[in-house]
This record gives C-alpha cells, sequence and structure tokens, in this order.
C-alpha cells in the first residue's frame, strides 16, 4: 500500500517510455511494463514488469499485480506501440492485426480491466503521433491506429468524464530515441520542417505526459496535445 499516486507505464524499458518512467517517478510510484526490451539501468523505484500486453488475459495479470503491490492506481500512461511498414503490394493480414492490436487494442483492454480501481482524479494519457493527422509513407497502418486511439481517447473522455476520470493523449512528432537514433540526414529532413529548429528528444514528452496525468489539468480531458516543435506548420 502506498499513498504516493501510483502510474503504469506501458513500454516504459526504452525511449520515450523510459523517460516517461522516469519523470514520473519524481512523486509516483511507477510500473513500467516492457515485453521484450531490456529493461537495464532503471533505478529501484521503478517496478519493471514484463508482459506481452496483446496476449489474452495479460492486461488483467498486469493491473492485478499492481493493485496487489501498491493497492491503488491512478495513472495509467498507454506508450506501448508497434510500428511496422505497410505497403500497398503484398498486404499482410497479421501485421495489420498486430499494429492495431497493440496500439489500440491494449488501451482499451487496460482500461476496461483497471476500472474498478480508478478513483476520481484518475488519469489515463495515451502516446499517439502526428502520424494520426500526416499519414506516414509505407506504413499507413500504423498512421491508422493513431488516428483510431485519438478518437478514443476523446470517447472515453466523454464516457467517463461523469467519473471524475480524465482521458487525453499526447502526439509526438520526430523524437530522436537514444537506443535507435536516426542517421543524420533523416535528422536533417525532420528539422529542416519543424518550426523550433531543432529534433525531439524523449524528455520533451515526458513533460508534456506529466502536466497532462498531474492536477494542473484537472479541466483537462479529451485533447490531443500535439508536441512536436511545430512540425510542418
Amino acid at each position: 500500500m502506498t499513498d504516493r499516486k501510483v502510474a503504469l507505464v506501458t513500454g516504459g524499458a526504452r525511449g520515450i517510455g523510459r523517460a516517461i518512467a522516469y519523470d514520473l517517478a519524481r512523486d509516483h510510484r511507477v510500473v513500467a511494463v516492457r515485453n521484450t526490451s531490456p529493461g537495464e539501468g532503471l533505478p529501484e523505484e521503478i517496478h519493471l514488469m514484463t508482459a506481452d500486453l496483446a496476449a489474452v488475459g495479460s492486461c488483467k495479470e498486469v493491473v492485478a499485480e499492481v493493485i496487489d503491490r501498491f493497492g491503488r492506481l491512478d495513472v495509467i500512461v498507454n506508450n506501448a506501440a508497434v510500428m511496422a511498414e505497410t505497403p500497398r503490394e503484398g498486404f499482410k493480414g497479421e501485421d495489420w492485426r498486430r499494429i492495431f492490436d497493440v496500439n489500440v487494442m491494449v488501451p482499451a483492454d487496460l482500461l476496461s480491466t483497471a476500472l474498478p480501481h480508478l478513483k476520481p482524479g484518475a488519469a489515463i494519457v495515451n502516446v499517439s503521433s502526428v502520424n494520426a493527422a500526416l499519414p506516414p509513407r509505407g506504413a499507413v497502418a500504423y498512421g491508422a491506429s493513431k488516428a483510431a486511439l485519438e478518437l478514443w481517447t476523446k470517447g472515453m473522455a466523454k464516457e467517463l468524464g461523469a467519473k471524475g476520470i480524465r482521458v487525453n493523449a499526447v502526439a509526438p512528432g520526430a523524437i530522436n530515441i537514444p537506443e535507435a537514433p536516426r542517421s543524420k540526414e533523416l535528422t536533417d529532413l525532420f528539422v529542416a520542417e519543424t518550426a523550433l529548429g531543432r529534433i525531439g528528444v524523449p524528455e520533451d514528452i515526458a513533460r508534456a505526459v506529466r502536466f497532462l496525468a498531474g492536477d494542473a489539468a484537472g479541466f483537462i480531458t479529451g485533447e490531443v496535445l500535439t508536441v512536436s516543435g511545430g512540425y510542418r506548420l
């Protein structure tokens, strides 16, 4: 049991998720869920779990462990995502299903499972992408899944508002992930199309998530906050 708020961060072992987990751990008890990422180097105060959240029953097991360990759940950050090429030629249904399973179905399953434990003031923050509005060439399923996530965000905000539960999303632009940095050529292309003249870092997204998860955003729900440095304005 704990008096501190408890946050569950999916995809919390690397990149943006790792930065979110680190940031929230300053004043939350944090559970970071990983699937295949190593998760090495996370501080002891972050409880690391391994789970394929798209597997049947996995969300129920994760929520049960959080409640058993901490006695409460206040914040869910749906960051885990799959991005894969989905060209027009050689359509592969299994690729589309995996993308939508992880990017859309898992957040819905987690929320449904956790809902009996969420109190007024709880917050859901979904990590979307500018690709929800700017579909990426050759990876349209990813963009479509993020567009679906954003619509689901607004729908759940409408349905859960009466319970005092807020649901918002952050839509990152081009973010340089330390574990998988972009080439200089690709980085320069993104920078050239970004008003602030730099590529983003995971901490940029973590700060936005902290805001939407916290009391300062207590009258904000159903919104998608774009954090892109002015990408393609």
